[in-house]
């Protein structure tokens, strides 16, 4: 179950100036984020509930709050686990070949993800202080594959941090790219590297907390375990500050 400080509470996002009340925002930023489907295909989804809402609306919505809501859940979390795998895959961007980055502690928690154009040691080392700074914390063992670009920057920027450096170790970092080349295929791959970025960030931040590891839960354990998560969910979105009616 997701956790965090409860003493540090973050206001929701300000939707002033929209005419959509934030349940229908939220949701649709939901569907987005959550399951691998277009902005016309949420539009439709929402046309079947009543709402009338055009996919470029959507897109807006996905754009402007998706990172916040993101950032809220991220606030939430538990400290990350001391043992990180990292690992890279390329990703085409308008035909040219760029690498996603990606860091992940022992529980599959996704800690930080970036698009760069190379996998080189600048790149890793960039990565590295990224994720550093991010987290505020160090870990205790660091664990990737054999690219040597890893082990430079190690040496560079934490060397005092256990490495381990085996193609075998690291299935939990290479299995969390499967939900992104999901979204990759869905999309038709992205138009830009920014874009790539700020599409992942969200989604990183977002897909996690709606996928808690199933195989490990019973039916009963799972719903009360989705039942939580929407509650948090609800409070970052705002929607749970609304007046019910009574």
């Amino acid at each position: 179950m997701p956790e965090g400080d409860s003493s540090v509470e973050s206001a929701s996002p300000s939707y002033r100036g929209h005419r959509y009340p934030v349940e229908v925002i939220s949701h649709c930023v939901w569907l987005y984020f959550r399951f691998p489907l277009s902005f016309r295909e949420v539009e439709e989804l929402m046309l079947q509930r009543g709402v009338i809402v055009s996919h470029e609306t959507v897109r807006r919505w996905c754009l402007k709050f998706g990172q916040a809501y993101a950032h809220a859940l991220r606030r939430r979390q538990a400290r990350p686990g001391d043992k990180w795998h990292l690992d890279e895959v390329f990703i085409k961007i308008n035909g040219e070949q760029k690498y996603l980055w990606r860091a992940v502690d022992q529980d599959g928690n996704v800690l930080d993800i970036l698009v760069q154009n190379r996998r080189d040691k600048a790149a890793a080392r960039r990565f590295f202080r990224k994720l550093l700074k991010k987290t505020g914390t160090v870990p205790r063992v660091l664990v990737t594959d054999k690219l040597r670009s890893y082990g430079a920057a190690h040496r560079e920027v934490m060397p005092s941090v256990e490495h381990r450096s085996h193609k075998g170790l690291n299935n939990r970092a290479e299995n969390s790219h499967q939900p992104t080349r999901q979204r990759e295929r869905a999309m038709k791959g992205f138009r830009s590297a920014g874009g790539a970025q700020r599409f992942l960030s969200a989604f990183s931040g977002i897909s996690p907390h709606f996928r808690p590891r199933r195989h490990l839960l019973t039916a009963t354990d799972y719903r009360a375990e989705m039942t939580v998560r929407f509650t948090i969910w609800e409070q970052i979105t705002g929607v749970a500050s609304l007046p019910t009616m009574a």
